[in-house]
């Protein structure tokens, strides 16, 4: 895997119709019907958490998205952030984008947390053989459901407070 070259800016400095491209590039144009999107509708992303990547042109090649959502349960709602998109355009995939944004944002949670902000657990949906490399597992989410297909294995979370979350309940958007 070769290894890009790219600059990370604040995924809000971005024009929302290029995120959108990127988006439908990476994804297809059906990604709105996603479990994903139903767990996040009606949420805007978390600037702090957002980011995109520039290449060595200054090219929009990829982006990375954070959403406030929460595990809904009969006590009440546990809150979360949830990873995804991230987004690379097929003729840049596998040169190290998607590994960049997902370090870069998991940096910025620690750095906000260490001077006294929130580090909430993180949730998405993906492939343990990719995210695990961050800490993402599915070891604590087998009782959380979705609203939409997904398969169960693939419901990953990470954060020092998982163990201690709710072992079960709805996934969806944060009702604050």
């Amino acid at each position: 895997m070769a290894t890009a070259t790219a600059t990370l800016i604040p995924l809000e400095a971005v024009e929302p119709a290029m995120i959108e491209a990127v988006l439908d590039r990476a994804f297809g144009p059906d990604r709105h019907a996603r479990t994903a999107y139903r767990i996040r509708q009606g949420m805007d992303w978390l600037p702090g958490l957002s980011l995109a990547a520039l290449d060595e042109n200054e090219m929009l090649v990829a982006t990375i998205q954070c959403w406030p959502v929460a595990l809904q349960t009969k006590q009440g709602q546990v809150p979360l952030v949830m990873v995804g998109p991230v987004a690379v355009v097929p003729e840049r995939q596998g040169e190290g984008f998607g590994v960049g944004l997902m370090s870069a944002m998991i940096a910025e949670d620690a750095r906000l947390a260490s001077g006294g902000g929130p580090s909430l657990p993180q949730v998405l949906i993906g492939d343990v053989d990719y995210y695990g490399r961050w800490g993402f597992s599915a070891a604590m989410t087998g009782g959380w459901r979705c609203p939409g297909p997904f398969e169960s294995h693939r419901l990953l979370a990470r954060g020092t407070a998982v163990a201690a979350m709710p072992s079960e309940g709805m996934l969806g958007p944060w009702e604050g």
